[in-house]
């Protein structure tokens, strides 16, 4: 099979392999635990700057105590940050998850927002968490653009930018709307799992064949 010679080529066929390299769709392949969007929306806000892993022991206990948009934003902060402890930047995720919350009850009926413009005016909601929540938990286009997305995409050929929302348009212009949430959570999983930041395994990448930037590395 030839190469492809364009980034909208490349992504396609990035797009084809890994689909068959992790079946499932978005919420088959997200490692948030969750049940629902607000579930969703509340664990990605904490899962910055540490694991799923790490979210997924906190989760159930939190959600435990505070089931609903309703339960959490009228949560004491201390409670909240007992809880989250381990996650890091407790205090500053305990008063992002809890203005979420008071921002669904107040102005969306304590449902979590489906519109893109909405999601951004809830605190600790950036477009990433948004598309999160969209792609996977509402069935809506998103296109997450986290570390992962921006490190594959560059390395790939996709794209030349640093920019999180432009790659997202750039990507999101390469892949049909309604697949554009599980390839994103796909490019992660891959980043995670052989293109790592500092020793991608290129010798057994999927992508190796067509990837400007494999046998590149030291």
């Amino acid at each position: 099979m030839a190469r492809p010679r364009t980034p909208a080529g490349r992504a396609r066929r990035t797009n084809e392999r890994l689909a068959v390299e992790y079946p499932g769709t978005a919420k088959d392949l997200c490692e948030l635990d969750h049940s629902n969007p607000f579930e969703l929306l509340t664990a990605t806000i904490l899962s910055a700057q540490t694991t799923d892993v790490r979210v997924n022991m906190v989760t159930p206990v939190l959600f435990a105590a505070y089931p609903t948009p309703e339960a959490l934003a009228v949560a004491d902060p201390v409670d909240v940050e007992q809880i989250i402890h381990s996650t890091g930047f407790y205090r500053n995720k305990a008063k992002s998850i809890i203005g979420m919350a008071n921002a669904l009850v107040d102005r969306f009926g304590g449902e979590v927002p489906r519109k893109m413009a909405d999601f951004l005016t809830v605190p600790g909601v950036g477009r990433k968490t948004a598309n999160v929540v969209r792609s996977v938990a509402q069935d809506l286009p998103g296109l997450p653009v986290d570390t992962h997305v921006l490190r594959l995409s560059k390395r790939l050929g996709l794209t030349e930018s640093d920019d999180p929302v432009k790659v997202e348009h750039e990507l999101g212009a390469m892949i049909p709307a309604k697949e554009r949430g599980v390839f994103s959570v796909r490019v992660i999983l891959h980043g995670r799992r052989v293109c790592a930041a500092r020793k991608p395994a290129c010798d057994r990448c999927v992508l190796a064949d067509f990837c400007p930037s494999a046998g590149t590395f030291a």
